[in-house]
Formats: C-alpha cells, sequence, structure tokens
C-alpha cells in the first residue's frame, strides 16, 4: 500500500536532491544489511519489536532514550514484510542508543481508518518519542494524529498520505512515494504501449493512497490520448484471489473494450493474471500492477506482464526509523520534504536488477 500529491518530476526519476538524500541512506541501509546474521525477527535480541493486531507495549520510554512506535500494514501482508525488513534494519541504530522501536498493524483492512487510529491512541497511551505512521484515511486518522503532536510526540508520515497529510495535521516529514505520480506514469505507460480503455482495480475503496493511484492511471492515461476507469471491489475481497479473480473475469467479459489492467497491489495483479487467462483475452489484454513481487518480475520477465511500479517498500522502512531516530538524538534532519522513495517503473528492461534486489530481501 502507498500515496501521493507533490511536485511532479518528468518520468519516474527523482528529484536530484531526493536522489542525495536516498543515496546517503541507501549506503547506511547496506551497511547494515551487510552486517546482519540474517532477516531480523521481532522480539529477539537486538531486533525490533514487532507485532500485530495491538502489538507489545514494552518500549515505554526510560532514561531519556528514543521510544519509536510504527504503525503498518498487516503482518502477513507481503508488501508491510519488506516494510518491517526494513524497520528491523534500522531498529539497531536505535537499540545502539538505548532506545526501542515497536511495530503494531491492524488485524484486517476491513475498518482500515478507525482500527489505524485506534492504533495511533495506543501509541500515544506509552508516551513514545515518535509515532511513524502512514496517513490511509485521513478522516479517521488525523484526530487521532494530532493528539500525538499536540502532547509534543514527534510524528512523521511514511507509506501514505504525502506531503499534504505531513503539512495538515503538522507532522515533521513524508517519507515514501507519491501514488498519483505513479499513476500517472502507469497510466501513461500502458497508452505509449497501445493501450486504450485501462481499468483500475481498487480492492481497498476509499482508502486515500489506492485512489490516489487509480487517479492517477486515469490522468496518465487520459494524457496520452487513452481512457480509465475504476472497478472497486469491497474491502472484504482483500487478500480473496479467488474473489478479485472473478470479479475482474467478469468485468472483462462485460466489456471487450477493455485492452489493459492495472492492480493496486501485487496479490491482486496474480488475480488479474487468472482473469485474463480464463476470459482467453490474454493476446490483447496487457497488464500491470503497483508493488512488486517474484510473480509479478518472473511475468515481466517472461513478457506476459508489461510493468510493475515499485516504491521501494524496504526503504521506506529504513528511512522512516533511522531519520526519525537521528533527529530525535540529535536534531539532523535532512531539508528535502517529502522524501520520495518511488516511483520507479520495473519493466522488460530492468528487470533483472529488480530480481537481485528480491532474493536480497529489499525489494
Amino acid at each position: 500500500m502507498n500515496r501521493i500529491q507533490t511536485r511532479r518530476p518528468s518520468g519516474n526519476r527523482l528529484s536530484r536532491k531526493g536522489l542525495t538524500v536516498v543515496s546517503l541512506l541507501a549506503m547506511t541501509a547496506a551497511a547494515l544489511t551487510g552486517c546482519a546474521s540474517g532477516k531480523a525477527t521481532g522480539g529477539t535480541s537486538g531486533q525490533a519489536t514487532a507485532s500485530a493486531g495491538g502489538g507489545t507495549t514494552s518500549g515505554t520510554k526510560s532514561g531519556g532514550k528514543n521510544n519509536i512506535y510504527v504503525i503498518g500494514g498487516k503482518s502477513d501482508d507481503p508488501f508491510f514484510s519488506a516494510v518491517k525488513r526494513g524497520v528491523e534494519d534500522a531498529t539497531k541504530l536505535v537499540k545502539a542508543g538505548g532506545g526501542t522501536v515497536t511495530y503494531l498493524g491492524p488485524q484486517s483492512y476491513d475498518n482500515l481508518g478507525p482500527d489505524v487510529a485506534k492504533l495511533t491512541l495506543t501509541a500515544i497511551s506509552q508516551n513514545p518519542s515518535a509515532i511513524l505512521v502512514p496517513d490511509w484515511v485521513p478522516g479517521n486518522q488525523d484526530s487521532a494524529i494530532k493528539q500525538a503532536i499536540a502532547k509534543g510526540i514527534k510524528v512523521f508520515i511514511y507509506n501514505s498520505g504525502g506531503i499534504d497529510a505531513a503539512k495538515r495535521v503538522g507532522a515533521v516529514k513524508y517519507i515514501g512515494s507519491d501514488d498519483y505520480q505513479a499513476g500517472e506514469a502507469g497510466g501513461a505507460k500502458f497508452a505509449e504501449e497501445g493501450a486504450k480503455n485501462i481499468l483500475c482495480v481498487n480492492t481497498v475503496p476509499g482508502s486515500a493512497n489506492q485512489e490516489a493511484r487509480c487517479k492517477g492511471i486515469k490522468d496518465g492515461a487520459v494524457s496520452k490520448g487513452s481512457a480509465s476507469k475504476q472497478l472497486p471491489l469491497p474491502s472484504s475481497n482483500f487478500g480473496n484471489p479467488s474473489a478479485v479473480t472473478q470479479a475482474i473475469k467478469g468485468a472483462l467479459l462485460k466489456d471487450s473494450s477493455i485492452d489493459a489492467v492495472v492492480t493496486v497491489d501485487t496479490g491482486d495483479a496474480d488475480s488479474a493474471a487468472a482473469a485474463i487467462k480464463q476470459a482467453g483475452v490474454g493476446s490483447k489484454v496487457q497488464l500491470g500492477t503497483f508493488d512488486l513481487s517474484q510473480s509479478q518480475l518472473d511475468r515481466i520477465k517472461s513478457g506476459n506482464q508489461l510493468f510493475a511500479i515499485d516504491q521501494q517498500p524496504y526503504l521506506q522502512g529504513f528511512y522512516v526509523v533511522s531519520i526519525a531516530n537521528q533527529f530525535l538524538s540529535y536534531g539532523v534532519l535532512p531539508p528535502q520534504n517529502p522524501i520520495l522513495t518511488g516511483p520507479l517503473l520495473v519493466t522488460k528492461d530492468n528487470v533483472d536488477a529488480a530480481i537481485a534486489g528480491t532474493k536480497a530481501g529489499v525489494r
């Protein structure tokens, strides 16, 4: 998952300033990853304290040490497993200074906004130094985020919400991709490859980041003379491959003008690939998705998928924890806002490098 509006750079490249920050932090991330004995896991010695659906509360502020709470996605969400890997690697820096990191996530996405607002209130009750949280559903979450800031807790918005959310609630920074820009890049790419009628499948309708993605797809397509519409599905379908496959298949059979499908996450992309095959339209319907997984990369390499839009979730988790820790400890803060981790289109031209990243557990 992820999100939203900043100044639009050309293509899918980061700004020069953003690259400077990213490059410096990436060297630190690589050094930490290289010295780790294996993938970090929550609750073990030297690693992040991590949990889902309520989490632990062992990180109460003590002796002035940094006590950071990270709110993220479900424990079984493939995207957030990469985010957590970044969080866990950055936690080594926090623990070296005597601090703690606690990860909280919802049990499901069925009631996302209210559930994440409750997790934010849970974090506030533990008197943390900082709360790092995506702003997925502003109408539900902003009040809780503002309560944290009013209590003097530093807040960083990451993954979803963009610079607009950070400014609106008074957060220190936004760190992540820009979902609208990412969608624009994907919509334009489809149109450049000949697609005229793109279907954006949204399994978390109402979520700000997913709505921004589909809007970006539409605007990017329109800018190149093509069109796009959204297929909103009940959020209960998220993580239900069979239901998503049948819904996409039905849409393809009902509207023969659809010649491209884009999904808001990798699990849905697998369902879309199955739907395209079952509907017998593989020769005319192109596929794209947001985020990466091995199955997406395999299809891109074999020529059965046009692209995947990478927002580099490992970097989101690593950057937001390490930057917050440095700010809390020393007042050190990169001047760039937002700090972008994407978007980057993975296509047949650069898929081999992305495959190497997935094998290392960072993409």
